[in-house]
């Protein structure tokens, strides 16, 4: 289910509080960590992400990291998207030094993640990208 709208805060309304909570639903805490890159709440935040809804990919991507062990490479994984996902929106907000620093966070929780390739079935050196697009969004609207 796609929102009405991003939400940008001091923007535009939030979304009404249970708006994700059948997509939050998905993982529990039965799901098993090999499992947690097939449910919803995964797959509807990375689509949330890619299709620019920032604010609501962290709102469903926040319950999966919540059931991920901590500390765990799936867990610096989820947070480390919904750090992107957060400097994304930043840059929405006009606020270029938060979205640098979140860059930054990413940059750290990927580290984190150790020599896996892929992990929750995405690549690392894809998050790696997104975070260098966002960096190039950052330096072409604001030190050009």
């Amino acid at each position: 289910m796609v929102p009405p709208h991003a939400h940008v805060p001091g923007l535009n309304a939030r979304h009404p509080e249970d708006w994700f909570d059948h997509i939050k639903a998905s993982v529990t805490g039965e799901t098993p960590l090999a499992l947690l890159g097939q449910t919803e709440a995964w797959q509807v935040g990375l689509t949330y992400f890619h299709d620019g809804y920032f604010w609501e990919c962290h709102e469903v991507l926040e319950a999966v990291w919540m059931r991920a062990p901590d500390p765990s490479p799936e867990r610096a994984l989820i947070q480390s998207m919904i750090q992107l996902a957060n400097a994304r929106l930043k840059l929405r907000m006009d606020k270029p030094n938060a979205a640098r620093r979140l860059c930054g966070m990413v940059d750290d929780l990927l580290r984190q993640c150790g020599a896996a390739e892929t992990i929750l079935d995405v690549k690392l050196s894809d998050i790696d990208t997104w975070v260098n697009d966002t960096r190039d969004l950052i330096n072409l609207r604001y030190d050009a």
